[in-house]
């Protein structure tokens, strides 16, 4: 109830105003959650823009993030197609970066938490990262883009969580990673 209906009814609610106010595109930022969470995976076969999370197995794990994003997003997309709106969703995945809001969002809290040492073990999966300002940039191509349609998932970056720690100990960092940690400093996210 507080993850989902707020998701699922707030783009509806965004993309109804869309349709008063007769916009021809509305882009929808999801979540790479929404393509991601599905078991039955085959091994080697990348995951793009046709993979949708399976939704039943995200009621099962009680992956509410996942289900709310994968709800919304196809929500979105069947709004646009029944009301005749242009509806593009661009699913990034960990985005880092200098944040806008005051808040920590999911995203930056991951950083976070290595930072702190709140973690006392990470598992060395792959994480994919992209910049919050190539998020930026990807969201306005899509937007002003003509031929754009559809679903894009938007990720730069594949790191082992390993090699991401080791980064992070090894500083300076990547102009991504850096600005991060300066943006958590500025505004108190890592004091104790």
């Amino acid at each position: 109830e507080e993850v989902i209906v707020p998701a699922v009814s707030g783009t509806l609610n965004v993309l109804k105003a869309c349709s008063e106010l007769r916009v021809k595109r509305a882009v929808v930022a999801s979540s790479v959650a929404a393509a991601a969470v599905k078991p039955q995976w085959p091994d080697g076969k990348v995951m793009d823009e046709e993979s949708w999370s399976d939704k039943e197995y995200c009621r099962i794990t009680e992956e509410w993030y996942c289900l709310s994003k994968t709800m919304a997003e196809a929500n979105a997309l069947e709004y646009g197609q029944k009301h005749g709106l242009d509806v593009i969703t661009v699913c990034p995945s960990l985005v880092i970066g200098p944040m806008l809001q005051p808040n920590v969002n999911a995203s930056s809290l991951f950083l976070i938490t290595i930072l702190k040492g709140i973690c006392k073990s990470v598992e060395d999966r792959i994480h994919h990262i992209v910049d919050a300002r190539d998020l930026a940039d990807a969201l306005l191509l899509t937007y002003e883009k003509p031929e754009a349609s559809g679903r894009y998932i938007c990720s730069s970056h594949a790191i082992k969580a390993h090699d991401l720690v080791e980064m992070l100990k090894n500083m300076p960092l990547e102009e991504s990673l850096a600005d991060s940690v300066d943006f958590y400093k500025e505004a108190g996210y890592l004091e104790n």
